[in-house]
């Protein structure tokens, strides 16, 4: 996983990047929490299961974070962030057809945000999305199929907060929501991070499978 800098619109910023395996790769961009880092268990554990999967896969550092240069503006720029990241990656990946995008908390709203801006973005998983922290009412409508997961005892993000964003969600035409609660699970599935890898990986994997050959 070769560490790269590239620049954003604050400064350089910081990530580890994993080229695809295969020729025309899916490319995957992986958000992590605030506070936090790239380095977070739930964020490696999404970068791994991407690149596992032979995806171009890049993690990176928001602005004022390890390496990265700038200071934390409350979303605003870590979305500008995510966007000039998304770019650099496109350079690099010119002929790839698919994109998701993968966040945790924090991360998990930037790149919900992202998805809106983004139309080559075309699967998401959002692991722990603050819906009760945060407003996702830019979620109108959502282009794009996902995965969210939450824990059922997160102290964090509340479940409800959760189901109600899942609920909007669900009543959109086109697109399919796929919602997982892990019992017992908390804000950092301390416990349950094989079962949260597992329905990670199960995911995008039925994903991939589901694309016309």
């Amino acid at each position: 996983m070769p560490e790269v800098i590239f620049p954003g619109p604050d400064g350089r910023l910081e990530g580890r990047y994993q080229p695809g395996t295969r020729p025309r790769a899916p490319v995957a961009i992986i958000l992590h929490p605030h506070p936090g880092t790239m380095n977070n268990h739930i964020v490696h554990m999404l970068y791994n299961a991407f690149t596992k999967r032979g995806f171009s896969t890049l993690r990176f550092n928001f602005r004022g974070v390890g390496r990265s240069q700038g200071e934390f503006d409350n979303g605003i720029g870590e979305l500008s962030d995510a966007a000039s990241a998304l770019d650099w990656m496109q350079q690099f990946n010119p002929e790839a057809q698919i994109t998701w995008v993968a966040g945790f908390s924090f991360g998990a709203w930037i790149g919900m945000q992202l998805l809106m801006r983004r139309p080559e973005i075309k699967g998401f998983i959002s692991v722990a999305p603050p819906a009760n922290l945060y407003d996702f009412g830019f979620l109108a409508p959502c282009p794009s199929s996902g995965l969210i997961v939450n824990g059922a005892n997160d102290e964090v993000v509340t479940a409800g907060g959760v189901q109600k964003l899942v609920d909007k969600l669900k009543t959109q035409r086109h697109i399919t929501i796929t919602h997982e609660v892990v019992e017992g699970a908390n804000h950092f599935f301390e416990k349950e991070m094989v079962e949260l890898q597992g329905l990670v990986e199960n995911y995008i994997d039925a994903r991939m499978a589901a694309l016309p050959r």
